[in-house]
């Protein structure tokens, strides 16, 4: 398959990948209208056009926590990584790395940090949940200050897990899953001898290495209900802001009044999602949320934006909207199922050139010239 844009990747990787994976990350809550309105709300943000305006000049860098980053994108956590590709983690992070941005390591990934933070030449940033286990939690952090990590992303919009019932349709979870991935695993044996066999170990490599024994993927869905922890709220954050002595985000956020208090709170950042429409299906989309986020706290801490972003222009739309940097989530995995590092780093190309030419027709030459002068109504 030819891959000459950042969204033809979807359809590599559902080609490549076992159903129940592809699904696990392609899929949503409920229904998954939330899933589709991220997608069709963001596509229908209408940018201003401007012509002869002397563009021969564009810069794409952008300062984000103390870090230069090569353009105002970074790599989310997804949970499984190391599934998609051999050791996918480390792939994905050095593909990060090589284009200038970060990369974020997922509490349930594949690869523990001390096997990603060393493949890389700039430090990475590191995602937590709140789980009922306080010590894994101190564990964690205490073994991402010690690898260097920089950046700690708080995701807060999952005390508990998403109705996600695609994942029950495809074998992730429910009746005889683990019979039904096998059968699957057979029919894609590029994907069983490069990941099934030589990816191994398969298990939450940071929870492993907390617990001293492999913590198998058997039954991964009902691993996440048994361990997060629905009681959280902002006082239990308290510690951690305590203990973490660089930039904290926190992730999860669709409210200006949940924003407001994040500032309170005291965190640096923000990220306003709706976790890819994998949560609480009819919420708002990341489009249409984020305009009100950024009116009530816009310059007083930095907006980074989630879900529903897949290409380049995409990116300089959220950044329209509000958002001082984006998050690639699904978008990335696609890539890595399909070509590993290296689809990934060409993605991140593609996304680097749609955004380059989206500037160049709208008259912003720098990242700091993007904002709502660039939108008009569609109508």
């Amino acid at each position: 398959m030819i891959i000459s844009a950042s969204t033809d990747y979807r359809a590599a990787a559902q080609r490549r990948l076992p159903p129940f994976l592809f699904h696990y990350v392609d899929g949503g809550a409920y229904a998954e209208h939330t899933l589709r309105r991220n997608v069709e709300d963001l596509a229908g943000i209408a940018l201003r056009q401007r012509v002869l305006r002397d563009m021969s000049e564009l810069d794409l860098q952008t300062e984000l926590f103390g870090e230069t980053l090569a353009m105002p994108v970074a790599l989310a956590p997804v949970g499984l990584t190391g599934m998609f590709a051999r050791r996918g983690e480390v792939q994905a992070a050095r593909a990060a790395a090589s284009r200038g941005i970060p990369f974020t390591l997922s509490t349930v990934s594949v690869c523990p940090i001390e096997e990603v933070a060393p493949a890389i030449n700039r430090p990475m940033w590191f995602q937590l949940y709140v789980l009922r286990d306080r010590g894994f939690m101190r564990d964690a952090l205490e073994r991402a200050q010690a690898a260097g990590v920089t950046t700690l992303v708080f995701t807060v919009d999952m005390p508990v897990p998403g109705a996600r019932y695609r994942d029950m349709h495809s074998g992730m979870s429910g009746p005889n899953a683990a019979l039904r991935r096998a059968g699957q695993v057979l029919a894609h044996p590029r994907w069983a001898w490069d990941v099934g066999l030589r990816g191994r170990p398969h298990d939450l490599g940071n929870i492993s290495a907390y617990r001293g024994n492999p913590t198998g993927l058997a039954d991964y869905i009902g691993w996440l209900g048994s361990n997060f922890d629905p009681s959280i709220s902002w006082k239990d954050l308290e510690w951690i802001r305590a203990f973490w002595k660089g930039p904290m985000i926190i992730k999860g956020i669709l409210d200006a009044d949940d924003a407001r208090d994040a500032l309170r709170f005291g965190a640096d950042g923000i990220v306003v999602s709706n976790h890819g429409g994998r949560q609480l299906d009819g919420v708002l989309s990341t489009a249409r949320a984020l305009p009100a986020i950024a009116d009530a706290v816009k310059g007083e801490l930095k907006i980074l934006a989630d879900s529903g972003i897949r290409s380049g222009l995409d990116v300089v739309r959220m950044l329209a909207l509000g958002a001082d940097a984006v998050l690639l989530g699904r978008a990335f995995v696609y890539a890595l199922a399909t070509h590993g590092e290296a689809g990934v780093a060409n993605l991140l190309d593609l996304v680097a050139k749609e955004m380059r030419v989206a500037m160049t027709l709208t008259g912003a030459r720098r990242i700091a010239d993007i904002g709502p002068g660039l939108l008009v109504r569609a109508d």
